[in-house]
């Protein structure tokens, strides 16, 4: 299949002010050529959208994709460089197709990405709710990525902030910043910016983004130890959590959501949360103003599984009705 011409600006450097930053600059077209194959059959039932989902951030993600034939498309950055893939389940396999320089990392961490070293049947209900839901939603497996700032960068524009701004802010920022995603994917997909373009990018360009400076000051320190952070995805889910705290700015909420992803991990619950602690009240002890400790006490018995617990309580749609109004968007300009 042939590439496509993309004529969004790619990301080049210049000097403002005697300070070198990252700024646009036009795009080449990109290359042709067909991508790599792979066939791939899960050891158990799979549902893309359950698995991937949580990868999506907001409906617009340049990094992120679903087309109508079922295919999910993914933009990433890896360790090889920038690549795409497109997955799509038929006839109990999934068929996958990769471009890019980092199209052969991505083909090979597949079944990771998919769920395969997840361990779904070490769950035990506890409750008839998460029973039920358990049985209506055996495709859901725990994605493990094996990369820490694409999850962990947007996991810090969501802090305090309302989700349709950390959205908008994510998709301003790789848009701009990033690079069209290699391959015949559909429309304005780009690839995250690689750590050096992060940390150039200007301080009015966080602020027309919408990210104060607080955010924006933590994402820099996390991309000057790019290197160290990504060393997260091997670890073990809870060294993980302590390598990317050691960052400040960011805290449980924050490395929990991360290692979600990028680990894998089955017990990373999200405490720190405006909803998640109502939500599982509700659902579990008909306590909607449940806090992160009665949370935890609820979820006592699925220690070792709490994040899995957590996903099939939200995936239950027992949630109660809002009765008070959505966090308040944000201006930075007063702060």
């Amino acid at each position: 299949m042939a590439g496509r011409f993309d004529p969004r600006p790619a990301v080049t450097r210049t000097t403002v002010r005697g300070g070198e930053v990252a700024v646009p600059a036009p795009r080449p077209a990109a290359a042709p050529g067909g991508g790599r194959e792979r066939r791939y059959v899960p050891p158990g039932p799979l549902d893309l959208g359950l698995v991937l989902g949580p990868l999506r951030r907001g409906p617009a993600d340049p990094m992120f994709r679903t087309t109508p034939d079922g295919s999910v498309w993914r933009a990433t950055r890896t360790p090889a460089g920038a690549g795409t893939l497109r997955v799509a389940a038929r006839d109990g396999a999934v068929h996958a197709e990769a471009w890019g320089p980092g199209a052969g990392w991505l083909l090979d961490q597949l079944p990771a990405l998919l769920g395969e070293s997840d361990d779904p049947d070490a769950f035990e209900p506890r409750h008839r709710l998460v029973a039920a839901t358990h049985r209506r939603r055996p495709g859901l497996r725990l994605t493990r990525t094996g990369l820490v700032l694409e999850s962990l960068i947007p996991s810090i524009l969501e802090q305090k902030v309302t989700t349709d701004e950390a959205y908008r802010a994510w998709r301003l920022l790789v848009r701009k910043y990033g690079e069209p995603a290699p391959g015949p994917c559909p429309d304005r997909m780009s690839v995250m910016p690689d750590a050096r373009t992060w940390a150039m990018i200007p301080s009015w360009e966080w602020h027309r983004a919408g990210v104060d400076d607080k955010r924006a000051a933590t994402i820099l320190r996390a991309v000057r130890v790019a290197r160290r952070m990504e060393e997260a995805a091997a670890m073990t889910p809870e060294a993980a959590m302590a390598r990317l705290e050691l960052i400040p700015g960011i805290g449980p909420w924050t490395s929990a959501e991360t290692v979600q992803r990028s680990n894998g991990a089955p017990d990373a619950i999200t405490v720190g949360d405006l909803h998640l602690p109502g939500i599982v009240g509700h659902a579990l002890a008909d306590d909607r103003d449940a806090d992160d400790a009665t949370m935890l006490e609820l979820l006592a018995p699925y220690a070792g599984q709490r994040h899995r617990a957590a996903r099939l309580i939200l995936l239950s749609g027992r949630v109660p009705a809002r009765r008070k109004p959505k966090m308040p968007r944000g201006d930075i300009g007063k702060l």
